[in-house]
C-alpha cells in the first residue's frame, strides 16, 4: 500500500508535475536499449526533484537555484572565494556569476574585495546575514530532498547508492568531454 506524499504543492505546482509526467522518458519504448530508457528514467527523476526544489526556493524564500548554488559554494569556503573559481565550480560563465554576485550583493547577501594575492583578480564572501539566510535556506532544502527521496526505505537508498557509485567509476574511466551545462547537484567541498 502506498502512503500518499506529505509534499503540499499548490496549482502551478501541480500543472508543472503534470508537464512533468510527460518527461523525458515517455520518449523510450521497449524497443529501445535498456541503457537508453535507464538513463531517461535517471534524467526525468532528477528534473521531478530540481523543478520541486526550483519552486520551493522561489515560494518560501524567493530565490532561485543558481543564487542558492552560489551561496552554497561560498558557505563552504568561508574566506571567500575569486569570481573565476566560483565560474569553475559552477561551471557557468563569469557573466552570469557577476550577475548573480550583484543581486546578492545588492542584498546585503555577500560582499566582494580584492584578492591581495592578485589585484587584478576579486573575491566574493558571504556576509554575517548571508551565512544565516544560506543556513536557512539549506535546512530545508535538505529537508525537501529527504521527503522527495521518502518513498525509498534506507536499504533501497542504500542500494542504488551503491550502484549509482559503480556507474559513476565507471564514467570516469571515458574522461572529461567538452564543457557541458551544469547540473543543479553539482557541489564542491572547500572543508
Amino acid at each position: 500500500m502506498q502512503v500518499p506524499s506529505p509534499i503540499r504543492t499548490d496549482r502551478s505546482d501541480r500543472r508543472a508535475l503534470d508537464e512533468l509526467s510527460v518527461d523525458l522518458e515517455t520518449r523510450a519504448t521497449q524497443d529501445d536499449h535498456q541503457a537508453l530508457r535507464l538513463w531517461l528514467r535517471l534524467l526525468a527523476c532528477m528534473m521531478r526533484i530540481e523543478s520541486h526544489v526550483r519552486g520551493r526556493l522561489r515560494q518560501d524564500f524567493e530565490t532561485t537555484l543558481p543564487r542558492f548554488d552560489l551561496m552554497a559554494q561560498l558557505e563552504r569556503c568561508p574566506d571567500g572565494l575569486r569570481m573565476s573559481e566560483i565560474s569553475k565550480r559552477l561551471m557557468v560563465s563569469g557573466g552570469n556569476v557577476t550577475g548573480i554576485t550583484d543581486q546578492l550583493e545588492r542584498e546585503g547577501l555577500v560582499v566582494r574585495s580584492g584578492d591581495p594575492a592578485d589585484r587584478r583578480a576579486v573575491s566574493v564572501k558571504l556576509t554575517k546575514n548571508g551565512v544565516e539566510r544560506f543556513r536557512e535556506m539549506a535546512a530545508r532544502h535538505e529537508n525537501w530532498i529527504v521527503e522527495l527521496l521518502g518513498g525509498l526505505s534506507p536499504e533501497e537508498k542504500q542500494s542504488m547508492f551503491g550502484l549509482l557509485q559503480k556507474l559513476k567509476t565507471h564514467l570516469g574511466n571515458f574522461g572529461t568531454p567538452a564543457p557541458a551545462e551544469k547540473s543543479s547537484a553539482f557541489r564542491w567541498r572547500c572543508r
